[in-house]
């Protein structure tokens, strides 16, 4: 029988049987790794344990320490729902149920309404059909045989399915387990028995496949992990991130709001949300303009050629808001700011000697999202972009994307995120521009994150279409992941705008273009915000940052005093006039998250001080006035980001 070498992640080599299983290598190594591994990676492949291996390659054992691994455990536990909800429920059809971030979920089509209680009969099965640790085992057929398997299950969703697929392109397989059988790719567990905690968290609907037009299904999502402390940290995560949930905080501190009846996905944002979002953006401005931008403002509508120019209304029409007429001409709302930034730069022939341009904006842009995925802040119609476009010449490239980078974690740092992951995206299936471009493009971002010594991973297919891009995911309080930043380059639009510059050598050359945004939205980045700090705010950015509170109204006149000077001294503060008893009013201004409170009486009025309370710390004493102005104004200046939640 033939060999093949497999290569092993410290380098080493090794020569197997043409055949052998990724599961035989990992027990021929120890005992341990066996048990341990979910899959195996081969190349840019991942694979069941009990795969016959038959080429040269490259190979990564995935336990669950591994993004692939857990999104194997995780789709694994998925088809072990359906298995569960086919048992009780053996009318049921199946969409699909992949796993995501965290956990998976399965679109399902059953006669009755499933509610919060049926979720543990379903739980209680899944649990039983592990303890019998059915094997998943795949099996390969032709498109008509998995047809003809499909119309004789009469499960119209998957019979759609297929009829898309084209065998000469993909292997169509199905996966048996137990007594149930679905379509899918793979890969999976070697058996249910390593699912071992599970846990259904909630029931929504979903259209099939997204359209509006089409059956809605009902979508259980869920969670998994082979450690009982895994399950119970993840839910008490959970029971955290409902707490710091931005919607709820928002309403109570009175920050934002959305009304559906006036338009969906829109934000308005309150006084006090203002206020921060106010120090943001002043923040923003002024590290910019340290850091050489330009600051632009620009239209919010233009015409039709610009979006069929800039190729939007070939590749972003589904998520662009329909056209309008204004004088016989077709206008768009833009979904972004740069075919205006180009305008700009197309007003004036400029030289080498000017590049590179750093242009940014705070550009209101609207993008229309489905009814179904608008969340709060998070998820939105209308959004304020930190935009900014970078105009450079080729041999600027690299040293501009490493200047992004390095203003990106400055950035992150300010506002206290310092667990940022980097990701490089490459070519997208749907891409336009010369596949040379695309490499060369490649190489300038991946040479930028080696050149800062940062750990990256490879997004295959994830960059835009007009080109590949890096993007910067940060950690949050609870240690989630959320994608903030993104660095994107564009050699595309200055081709199709016919943009130029004069190079040292008297000739017209093309300019390089650099899309970068480090916020992201400022809507999103608030919503993160609020969820990261669970509304307690740093004092540089809380809405009122002292509440001055008389005993009684005896002491009003002193207290307007006391207003009077914070405010002169640029302190944003509130003063408490209603006619309540004081321990209601400080166990109120608690609940309002307020850093501060000055509490006002006789005492204090006779001294000429006052009586400091620190929000969750309570009381800190006697304080001369002039005192506390000097060590309020510095911890402002300071911008100090220490988490107290």
């Amino acid at each position: 029988m033939s060999k093949i070498k497999i290569t092993f992640p410290d380098g080493n080599t090794k020569e197997y049987e043409k055949g052998v299983t990724g599961y035989k290598i990992a027990e021929g190594i120890s005992s341990r790794l066996a048990k341990e591994t979910l899959a195996v990676k081969t190349n840019s492949s991942i694979l069941d344990l009990e795969r016959p291996l038959v080429d040269d390659a490259e190979i990564k054992f995935l336990s669950f320490n591994d993004k692939e691994g857990k999104e194997v455990y995780w789709h694994s536990t998925s088809h072990l729902m359906a298995h569960a909800i086919q048992e009780i429920y053996p009318e049921a059809k199946f969409g699909v149920g992949p796993a995501i971030d965290a956990g998976f979920y399965y679109d399902i089509d059953i006669n009755s309404t499933l509610h919060e209680d049926d979720l543990k009969k379903i739980e209680d099965k899944m649990i039983e059909l592990s303890a019998n640790s059915s094997t998943f085992e795949r099996v390969e057929l032709s498109k008509n045989e998995a047809i003809r398997f499909f119309q004789k299950k009469g499960d119209q969703y998957k019979l759609e399915l297929l009829a898309e697929m084209n065998e000469e392109k993909e292997v169509i397989s199905i996966y048996n387990e137990g007594n149930f059988t679905d379509l899918c790719r793979g890969p999976h567990l070697p058996a249910t028995g390593k699912i071992k905690y599970i846990k259904l968290l909630h029931i929504s609907g979903s259209y099939w496949r997204g359209d509006e037009n089409n059956k809605q299904l009902q979508r259980i999502y869920g969670i998994s992990f082979p450690k009982k402390k895994m399950l119970d940290e993840y839910l008490y995560m959970l029971e955290e991130a409902k707490k710091r949930d931005h919607r709820k905080l928002g309403k109570q501190l009175d920050l934002f709001s959305t009304h559906e009846e006036a338009g969906a996905g829109l934000i308005y944002w309150h006084p006090k949300g203002s206020r921060i979002r106010t120090e943001i953006e002043d923040y923003w401005r002024k590290a910019h303009r340290e850091n050489g931008y330009e600051l632009l403002y620009s239209p919010h509508i233009g015409k039709s050629w610009l979006w069929e120019k800039s190729g939007h209304l070939d590749f972003y029409k589904e998520s662009m808001f329909a056209g309008m007429d204004i004088d016989g001409q077709e206008y768009f709302i833009r979904p972004m700011n740069c075919p205006f930034h180009i305008m700009i730069y197309k007003n004036k022939l400029h030289s080498y000697r000017d590049l590179p341009l750093r242009w940014a904006e705070l550009g209101t842009v609207y993008r229309y999202e489905k009814s179904g995925v608008l969340h709060g802040l998070l998820r939105v119609r209308g959004f304020t972009q930190d935009d900014a476009h970078i105009f450079c010449t080729n041999e600027q490239i690299e040293s501009e994307i490493v200047e992004v980078i390095r203003f990106a974690i400055m950035m992150w740092k300010a506002f206290g995120f310092e667990d940022l992951k980097f990701y490089l995206s490459t070519k997208p299936d749907k891409a336009v521009g010369d596949e040379e471009l695309w490499h060369k493009a490649e190489d300038s971002l991946r040479n930028a994150l080696v050149n800062e010594n940062l750990d990256f991973e490879i997004d295959e297919g994830g960059g835009v279409f007009y080109g590949p891009k890096i993007d910067i995911k940060i950690k949050d309080a609870l240690n989630r992941e959320w994608q903030m930043s993104t660095i994107q380059f564009d050699f595309n639009l200055p081709e199709r705008f016919d943009m130029t510059y004069i190079g040292e050598d008297g000739k017209q050359h093309r300019p390089f273009m650099i899309h970068r945004a480090l916020l992201g939205s400022i809507e999103r980045f608030f919503g993160v915000l609020i969820e990261h700090f669970a509304a307690n705010f740093p004092l540089w950015l809380a809405p009122v940052q002292v509440a001055v509170i008389p005993v009684s109204q005896n002491y009003f006149d002193y207290a307007r005093k006391i207003k009077d000077e914070l405010v002169n001294n640029k302190i944003r503060v509130e003063l408490d006039e209603r006619n309540e008893k004081i321990g209601f009013k400080i166990r109120d201004w608690e609940t309002q998250k307020v850093p501060y409170m000055l509490i006002l009486g006789e005492k204090e009025q006779s001294a000429g001080n006052i009586s400091l309370r620190k929000h969750k710390l309570g009381d800190q004493g006697a304080l001369g006035l002039s005192d506390f102005i000097d060590n309020i104004t510095a911890e402002i200046l300071n911008k100090d980001y220490k988490l107290d939640t």
